[in-house]
């Protein structure tokens, strides 16, 4: 005997396909992407002068070597300026990276001599050896030797000084040639302004 079945009620149907679509959106819902958090949850950014390329030392700053980024305020260092031409004109103290901002302690005046450890002061000292004078670089280590006319020696008169800047190289700047900048304590600086006059100066690198 072929037993038939009986059709199904109309509302167990619907309730069962009811259940299929409840099933399908719940999966639509967990693989959907999280949306993008709002803009007011990004940390706040700020415009920071940086260098177009990498810069030597004694640099003469014009336009075309700055450029203007973007950085998050919490990694915005002191001393940097906001907008890239009122940095035109300034000289480098120091190498400046590409990209990387450019700050008042990399440039020669206030901002340099800012940063000097209590007790010590800029000395600017000029080396008879431009050739001696091309081969520092700023954040050296020297030893300022003066040599009198009739003397068979030298005499250090600075062990160590830290050299700040440069000013004269690729600044095209006679005055400027043969120039360091040094950080040293006062007693130095005063034996240094004396052995200018009467004596010819050059350094020596000493080891690290």
């Amino acid at each position: 005997m072929i037993r038939l079945r009986r059709p199904r009620h109309p509302l167990h149907t619907a309730r069962r396909a009811a259940a299929v679509l409840l099933a399908v959106l719940a999966l639509v819902l967990a693989l959907r992407p999280e949306p993008p958090s709002p803009a007011v949850d990004r940390p706040a950014d700020a415009p920071v002068t940086v260098a177009a390329t990498d810069l030597p030392p004694g640099r003469v700053l014009t336009r075309s070597d700055l450029s203007l980024a973007r950085l998050p305020v919490g990694a915005v260092p002191g001393g940097v300026a906001a907008e890239p031409s009122t940095l035109v004109g300034r000289v480098l103290a120091g190498s400046v990276r590409a990209r990387e901002p450019v700050t008042d302690a990399r440039l020669v005046g206030a901002g340099l001599t800012a940063l000097l450890p209590e007790g010590q002061v800029a000395a600017p000292v000029r080396l008879a050896d431009l050739a001696v004078a091309a081969l520092v670089r700023t954040g050296d280590r020297v030893d300022v030797l003066a040599s009198a006319p009739d003397a068979g020696t030298a005499e250090t008169v600075a062990a160590r000084a830290l050299v700040l800047a440069v000013p004269g190289e690729a600044a095209r700047d006679d005055a400027a040639t043969g120039l360091l900048l040094l950080a040293v304590d006062g007693g130095t600086a005063a034996r240094l302004a004396a052995a200018s006059t009467t004596a010819t100066l050059t350094i020596s690198l000493p080891p690290p």
